[in-house]
């Protein structure tokens, strides 16, 4: 943990290189909220630079050293290089540094209760769905997501100084700067392998993240997951499990889906009835998400009818099974998946959907992920009809050459699927016109922008 205090040590004014993050610009917006002069500096201008401006913020675009002001603390996002000239000088200066991570740990302590959802799989929706089951029963909590939601407006609302809900991932070890009061685990795999060591590294992150739980607070577990049921003997404050067994604290019944693919389902406390809960987003893997934010907000003491009816108020967030529209009665769905396991769980999800033929149009994101997971993701496309692979996914990544899309087009072949590589966005368009029968769904997929495909497809004439 850092050594470093917000109010101890008279912070006023903070700077943030790369203010433009849909992370950095939500904590920079609390921080403003919160009577805190706000400066940063950002490559580009953005509907989020230019949201900060207005609320106050001293906005730069480009990054120079000139643009760093004499200021309190520095924060800088996991992109910005070592040789950055706005950080060299901080350092020159003996600015305080600190980063994304460690801002977001030292904002937590402000609140009397921080909430931190966790997990490989499904932190958005299930951090998305606490907020709104929170907001709608007149908590006011403070909230950052990692997505946008529309019932807040985007990805941060500023309320009340009692409870803060936000995302905790663990890439490059960030959660464990955070000081939970309430943590949530919902799964642990394998993922991020270009930091973690192996899944034994990823289990032993959570558990450290686990442990930053005081005795007076409580983590809410995944039962079902046998990663995160490896956790639970470590962990020194009170644990709440759920799942689907009776051996969970919060487990389901009768899980049912109607013609959209939405579940209802009868959740369990103690083995005493709790309600029958609707879900307005698909899956069976969002009714684990939605018994994660149950147990969490039942817990926290809100009525059980306010969770019912809060839960199904929400609709999901920006790319997560995201309906782009329809052409000559084809519909463009768009989600965020990117994993082996998140891939199974939206095209089992998409089988709930009436429809003709499945297309999963999926674009690879990272090539050390691609790499490591290869034999994990040619398995993960059983449910899709036909499957188009795009080329990876840069990110944060150079290609060395070790690993192409064709590969894993090559590894899916073998499992006796319709599976062909694409390298442009316009031939995926163009195919899917030429190939796509009505009452087809088309499914893009993916961390990076192949949602593009969608809209390309859904603004063809003819």
């Amino acid at each position: 943990m850092i050594d470093f205090d917000l109010d101890k040590h008279d912070v006023n004014h903070i700077h943030f290189i790369g203010i433009g993050g849909i992370s950095m610009s939500a904590i920079a917006e609390v921080l403003l909220t919160f009577g805190y002069r706000v400066s940063g500096s950002d490559m580009k201008a953005s509907s989020m630079t230019e949201k900060l401006s207005k609320k106050g913020a001293t906005i730069s675009i480009g990054h120079d050293e000139n643009f760093l002001p004499d200021c309190d603390l520095v924060v800088y996002t996991a992109a910005v290089k070592n040789d950055h000239p706005e950080l060299l000088k901080a350092k020159k200066k003996n600015i305080p540094i600190v980063s994304r991570a460690e801002i977001l740990g030292l904002l937590m302590k402000k609140f009397n209760k921080s909430i931190a959802i966790s997990g490989t799989h499904g932190k958005t929706t299930t951090t998305s769905m606490v907020s709104l089951i929170l907001e709608y029963s007149d908590f006011d909590p403070t909230i950052l997501v990692g997505g946008e939601l529309d019932q807040i407006g985007g990805n941060v609302k500023v309320g009340n100084r009692e409870y803060f809900i936000t995302e905790a991932c663990e890439y490059v070890g960030s959660f464990l700067k955070f000081f939970p009061n309430i943590g949530v685990v919902l799964n642990i795999d394998e993922d991020h392998l270009d930091y973690f060591k192996d899944l034994d590294h990823i289990i032993n992150t959570f558990i450290e993240f686990a442990k930053l739980i005081p005795k007076d607070g409580f983590l809410i577990a995944f039962k079902d997951d046998p990663n995160v049921e490896k956790i639970l003997s470590k962990v020194d404050c009170p644990i709440i499990t759920y799942g689907s067994t009776e051996t969970c604290d919060y487990f389901t019944k009768n899980i049912r889906f109607n013609e959209k693919g939405f579940a209802n389902f009868d959740v369990f406390h103690k083995n005493n009835p709790l309600g029958t809960f609707e879900l307005n987003i698909p899956g069976k893997h969002n009714v684990d998400n939605a018994l994660a934010a149950i147990a969490c907000c039942h817990t926290l003491g809100v009525p059980v009818e306010m969770i019912i009816k809060n839960l199904k108020l929400f609709h999901g967030t920006h790319r997560r099974f995201d309906l782009l529209g329809t052409l000559g009665d084809i519909t463009v769905v768009d989600d965020y998946a990117h994993h082996p396991t998140e891939i199974k769980a939206t095209l089992k999800a998409a089988t709930n959907v009436p429809h003709n033929q499945l297309w999963c149009i999926f674009q690879p994101h990272t090539y050390t992920r691609t790499k490591a997971l290869l034999n994990d993701f040619a398995l993960s496309f059983s449910d899709a009809d036909k499957i188009i692979i795009s080329d990876i996914y840069a990110a944060r990544e150079k290609d060395t050459g070790e690993i192409h899309s064709k590969d894993l087009v090559e590894k899916i072949k073998l499992q006796n699927k319709d599976v062909v590589y694409m390298n442009s966005f316009e031939k995926i368009a163009e195919y899917i016109k030429n190939q796509a029968q009505p009452k087809d769904l088309i499914l893009t997929m993916g961390a990076g922008d192949i949602y593009q495909v969608g809209k390309i497809f859904l603004n063809q004439k003819g």
